[in-house]
């Protein structure tokens, strides 16, 4: 019995030395936060995969740009167009510095300039040669241009493009009280200027004279001189008579009748008109300037009419030809302010009576506006 007491208590004291020992833990008696089926939780991140929520928005770090940020590119690169105009004293001049402001001002990433030029002859030439964008032009001379006849045979076809029909031109023949010129016919012999070289106004009045029996080249002491040249030499009884297409009132002829001591005659000369379309075309109709259009202008005179086009070439940009004449419909009020004769622009009367074929702009624009032109 003592014998078993002594080993019971040797056992006890070896199992309270092994209570105050620290070994090594076994494999198998590791935490349960080691255990392998358990993921670590640095690694525990959201899937990069996974969507944003809808109501969310995306995060200020986030490095993809929204599609429809208001800073979004223009549709068109910025533009700089040169509209040829006329001679500072006619009409085109003043039409065309002020649709090139409301074209700076109203069409998007688009600068406008009026140029003073010779007016129609030499802005289809411009618009051949890309000096110009857009042009002022009678019909007849664009005609002429498109098909590359008359004074056009030797540059030979022009593709130019109809716009729109703007207003009218009437064909101005002025004459002094003294040279006694009272008919087309009383030009001969005379001091007449028809305008400078190659204008359209030229080229209507040696088609009314040709008309009338008068050999522009031999019949008359021709003067080649610009409408405030022309103007000018009147008052300096430098000339009998001056040949003008332009728009109602012309600044220039106003200028002359409005001169104190200056008595000066309208000449009718829309009798012609048959004889001249018979051989170049149903270019010209009777249009009278009303009586007292001008100081001292006592009758109403019936003379040449024909229209007058705003064109481009024909490869104009499309998008730019269609904004402008939206443009032009939408400000047609500010347009109006511009001259008398931009008051005559509208809808459909800009369709009608253009020789040529309008441009694919402008038939988008018209057709958009139900109106069919070619």
């Amino acid at each position: 019995m003592k014998r078993v007491l002594t080993i019971l208590v040797f056992a006890s004291a070896l199992m309270l030395l092994a209570a105050c020992a620290t070994p090594t833990p076994a494999p198998t008696l590791a935490p349960p936060t080691a255990a392998p089926t358990q993921p670590p939780a640095p690694t525990q991140a959201p899937q990069v995969t996974k969507p944003p929520e809808a109501t969310k928005p995306p995060a200020p770090t986030a490095t993809t740009a929204p599609t429809a940020a208001p800073t979004a590119a223009p549709t068109r690169a910025r533009t700089r167009l040169s509209i040829a105009t006329g001679g500072t004293a006619g009409v085109y001049y003043p039409y065309g510095g002020g649709l090139a402001g409301l074209i700076s001002k109203n069409v998007t990433n688009t600068e406008a300039a009026a140029e003073a030029t010779q007016a129609s002859a030499e802005n289809m030439q411009f618009i051949s040669r890309g000096k110009a964008d857009i042009a002022f032009a009678l019909a007849d001379t664009v005609y002429d241009a498109y098909a590359g006849q008359a004074s056009f045979k030797d540059t030979g076809k022009i593709p130019v493009r109809a716009l729109a029909v703007l207003y009218s031109n009437y064909m101005h023949l002025v004459a002094t009280e003294e040279s006694g010129i009272k008919t087309v016919a009383d030009l001969k012999g005379k001091r007449v200027s028809v305008n400078t070289a190659g204008s359209g106004t030229e080229i209507i009045a040696n088609r009314i004279m040709e008309a009338a029996g008068i050999d522009p080249e031999k019949d008359i002491q021709r003067q080649r001189l610009s409408i405030g040249e022309s103007v000018n030499a009147m008052k300096d009884k430098k000339i009998d008579a001056l040949w003008w297409s332009g728009g109602l009132p012309t600044a220039g002829v106003t200028d002359l009748t409005s001169s104190p001591g200056m008595k000066v005659r309208f000449i009718p000369n829309a009798e012609y008109i048959q004889k001249m379309s018979d051989k170049y075309g149903p270019f010209y109709f009777k249009l009278p300037i009303p009586k007292g259009t001008y100081p001292g202008q006592e009758a109403d005179t019936d003379t040449v009419g024909v229209a007058n086009l705003l064109v481009v070439n024909e490869k104009f940009d499309a998008s730019l030809a269609y904004d402008i004449l939206k443009m032009m419909v939408d400000k047609k009020a500010d347009l109006a302010l511009i001259h008398a004769e931009a008051k005559n622009f509208g809808l459909p009367q800009a369709t009608v009576g253009s020789p040529i074929p309008f441009h694919a702009g402008a038939i988008k624009f018209y057709a958009d506006n139900k109106i069919t032109v070619k």
